[in-house]
């Protein structure tokens, strides 16, 4: 399954609880911080919630 690097590129502070929570979810600390996470509808579906605060780029194997 292809994976996705996932990067915060603005604050979630001042956003709504349930985004701020989201970041968090997939395992964002800090701005600028990468997490890798496989493909999935799911992951997808967060990073909907969440695009305005993310930058999404495959990770080539």
């Amino acid at each position: 399954m292809p994976k996705i690097r996932i990067r915060q590129i603005k604050s979630a502070s001042g956003h709504t609880g349930d985004q701020r929570r989201t970041v968090e979810a997939l395992g964002i600390r800090t701005m600028n911080h990468a997490v890798e996470h496989e493909d999935t509808p799911q992951i997808r579906g967060m990073i909907f919630k969440v695009r305005h605060l993310v930058r999404v780029e495959e990770v080539e194997r």
